[in-house]
């Protein structure tokens, strides 16, 4: 037991030169907000429990007086921790209460025992004891009260037991020696009990502020997680509404990435993303917060200086942090980041659309130009509003009939005449007129509508090209997100059953996006379609993420040269060169080459010196409504320019 005691104010010692932790002092204090007052409720009854019996025994100023102003202390203490209750304390301020208790433990009980000792002389034997009991009952209530606050129970019990155990051994009166040994060895108890408990506690608070710690931080990157992110934006949210200061937040994309786990497997990626947000920790110094949202995407907070100048030379300066390569192993990969910016109260109101508004930032800037910063504007809200008005409209029950279906001629140079049509989705609007393609597919991918709308317009295809010449091949366009689902593919090969029309005349055409996105759903996709005997391109080659890997592991039939590359086609640049480089692939590779924006008699005899022998654009024909490809196959075989 002495040993334990020892170990108790050894311990003791260590708290008061280190301090406790922050987590462990607002712990002692939601727990005291409900002991205390009970203690001081435990000191006034017990009080007057020993007062009034004997009340008669007493001088006025002992027996009234006294217990009035003890009692009267204690109200306002009870009031005082029941506002407590009502404030949100800091830890600062809890280590300020804590050390106001300790203080007031030592003249509570010093007063308590004064007043007590001095009712001694003024009773017999039995009164004595009665005193004796009340001081020791209520040492042990305190003690139970103060067990989370060790030092102040301590004083307590030595202040009180000492001067009652030394008055009763001096007596020379055994049965109040006898009740000094036993309320000695009963406080004793009491204290080791209370010790082990608030050991325990300690403990406890301990290992749940490291949960917390541990819930609030990615494992991975040792950055804050993404609900230690949106914690921070609530607190930083709310001092720049109340201050009026401007407040932005940042979404970091790292571009690239999905290929190093799709390359190099996902322990790979881990490294990678370490490295990254290594990299992120050191360009975002001027952050006020950095963290990892999940998967290759990181948030920042940043508070101060917001201005869109600013905001530009921070994104400047992340996506320069990723210059060098990332080692991996024995090799290397290179990523990019491209981040987005909204800020308060500027572009955004409130929290949500604070971050929705980067999350549109950072869309942009990846649809516009990978490696960039984009700060959200007003364009932009446009832009979301013009959206939101798109994707109203394209829920309308009158949607199929506003629907139609452009064709614009691909033409064969060695048989000089059109060998098929490529499908391009129109769009009249009731509601808002004529919508381009650019802006509908768009909107009806991020409003979850795109399989449906793909759907109807290739039912609408199939219906048209129903109508031409068997030798006459049918293009039709497909999303990244109508290769990934399953039931879209299924949908589009029961069409084309249902059709009638061979399989050989359709070709479905993919871009580099796509596939970048989710391979090997492409090429299960791919292989579906190539095993019915439809074809399969890749559109606007070159212009995504252009890989030779989709050449060998995809069993494609044709590619598509963008327009990109066409335009002003000069021998001697570097356009020229990969046009004959990639015919020459295409002819190797035993597929056919679609050559793509032609518009001029001098980009035609270009491409056709180069070797191609499709070719598509505005020079052959402008993209014409279904009523009128009849006539232009009729004047194509008249010879009569279309």
């Amino acid at each position: 037991m002495l040993d334990l005691l020892i170990q108790y104010w050894g311990t003791l010692q260590s708290r008061a030169a280190s301090g406790d932790s922050a987590a462990l002092k607002l712990a002692q204090l939601r727990i005291m907000i409900y002991q205390l007052p009970m203690m001081y409720g435990l000191l006034i009854v017990n009080t007057w429990g020993m007062v009034l019996p004997h009340e008669n025994q007493f001088p006025r100023w002992q027996g009234i007086t006294c217990p009035l102003i003890l009692t009267a202390f204690c109200l306002v203490r009870i009031f005082s921790w029941l506002r407590l209750a009502r404030t949100q304390v800091t830890a600062k301020q809890a280590a300020s209460v804590l050390s106001s208790t300790r203080w007031l433990a030592w003249v509570f009980a010093i007063v308590f025992t004064t007043w007590s000792l001095s009712l001694m002389p003024l009773g017999d034997e039995a009164f004595k004891l009665h005193v004796a009991f009340y001081m020791a009952i209520t040492v042990i209530g305190v003690i139970f009260c103060l067990m989370h606050v060790l030092s102040a129970a301590f004083t307590v019990t030595a202040i009180v037991n000492g001067a009652l155990v030394t008055t009763f051994l001096v007596s020379g009166n055994d049965v109040f020696q006898a009740v000094a040994i036993d309320t000695s060895l009963v406080s004793l108890a009491m204290l080791i009990v209370s010790f082990t408990h608030f050991r325990n506690f300690a403990a406890l608070v301990a290992t749940q502020s490291e949960n917390r710690r541990l819930a609030n931080i990615d494992s991975l990157t040792n950055l804050p997680n993404r609900r230690a992110f949106f914690d921070a934006l609530d607190l930083h949210f709310e001092s720049a509404t109340a201050s009026g200061n401007r407040l932005a937040v940042g979404l970091v994309d790292l571009d690239g990435f999905k290929s190093v786990n799709d390359i190099h497997g996902h322990s790979a990626g881990d490294q990678v993303l370490a490295e990254a947000a290594t990299r992120l920790a050191t360009a975002c110094a001027g952050a006020t917060v950095l963290a990892r949202l999940g998967g290759d995407e990181f948030g920042l907070i940043v508070t101060g200086d917001c201005s869109d100048s600013r905001l530009s030379l921070f994104g400047r300066d992340i996506a320069s942090a990723f210059g060098d390569p990332v080692v991996v192993g024995d090799s290397s990969v290179r990523l990019g980041a491209t981040i987005g910016f909204s800020t308060y109260p500027q572009s955004s109101r409130n929290k949500a659309d604070l971050f929705e508004a980067a999350d549109y930032a950072l869309y942009e800037g990846k649809r516009r130009g990978r490696g960039s910063a984009t700060v959200f504007s007003q364009a932009h809200r446009n832009a979301i509003i013009r959206e939101s008005q798109i994707a109203q409209a394209l829920r309308s029950p009158d949607l199929d009939n506003e629907l139609s279906i452009a064709f614009q001629p691909i033409v064969s140079l060695e048989e000089a005449r059109t060998v098929g049509f490529e499908a391009l989705a129109r769009w009249h609007s009731a509601t808002l007129g004529t919508i381009a393609p650019g802006e509908f597919i768009p909107a009806a991918e991020r409003s979850g509508i795109i399989n449906d709308l793909t759907l109807a317009l290739f039912s609408k295809a199939l219906a048209c090209a129903a109508q031409w010449p068997s030798r006459i091949g049918l293009s039709f366009n497909l999303s990244a997100h109508d290769f990934a689902d399953e039931r879209v593919v299924e949908g589009l090969a029961r069409r084309i059953s249902e059709s009638g029309i061979d399989p050989a005349r359709l070709d479905f055409e993919i871009t580099e996006t796509a596939m970048a996105q989710d391979f090997e759903q492409v090429r299960h996709a791919a292989e579906e379609f190539r095993s019915m005997g439809c074809g399969l391109s890749v559109d606007d080659f070159g212009t995504g993420y252009s890989s030779l890997s989709y050449l060998c592991k995809l069993p494609l039939s044709r590619l598509k040269i963008d327009r990109t590359f066409v335009s002003g086609l000069k021998e001697g640049t570097t356009a020229f060169t990969v046009v004959r480089t990639l015919l020459s692939l295409s002819r190797q590779m035993m597929l056919e080459c679609v050559i793509e924006g032609v518009e001029t008699a001098a980009e035609l005899q270009t491409v056709a010196g180069l070797g191609a022998t499709l070719v598509q654009g505005y020079y052959c024909s402008r993209p014409m409504d279904a009523s009128a490809i009849a006539s232009y196959l009729a004047s194509e075989r008249t010879g009569v320019s279309a």
